[in-house]
């Protein structure tokens, strides 16, 4: 089933140490990983969905969970956030060969992305490894018009 903007589909890990936590979530829930080493990210996949990533958490950054929220036009949902009274954070960026996302915080604090996945053709430029994993991985964050 086609997931619907809004929707979670993907769920990153910022971590202090991602090769412990990697060995973490392997040994006590089974998750699987993928290495993306042109993006120096993990790909990690539960036995259901959402999936998401795993990376090192920025310099100055705690250790957090970020959610993607599937977006079918960053653009708007980026304006959508901010006439809702939320705030864009980091704006809309490239993910080479998946997509675009930004992340942004809702008027109570919580800060959240979205993601609006690359049409088809786009995608299907990906290396074969990388779009087959994509399926369910990097679920593309945002609302349906987002």
């Amino acid at each position: 089933m086609a997931q619907k903007a809004g929707s979670v589909v993907h769920v990153e890990l910022h971590s202090a140490d991602p090769a412990k936590s990697k060995t973490f979530y392997g040994e006590v829930f089974g998750w699987k990983f993928e290495e993306l080493p042109e993006m120096n990210y993990t790909l990690w996949r539960a036995p259901n969905d959402p999936a998401g990533g795993l990376q090192k958490a920025a310099e100055g950054r705690p250790p957090q969970v970020l959610n993607y929220l599937l977006s079918e036009d960053l653009a708007s949902t980026l304006e959508d956030i901010e006439n809702a009274g939320g705030n864009v954070v980091e704006p809309k960026q490239e993910i080479p060969g998946w997509g675009w996302w930004a992340i942004f915080q809702e008027p109570g604090g919580t800060s959240m992305a979205v993601y609006e996945a690359m049409s088809r053709p786009q995608a299907a430029a990906r290396p074969k490894k990388a779009a087959k994993k994509a399926s369910g991985k990097k679920a593309r964050a945002g609302k349906k018009r987002k």
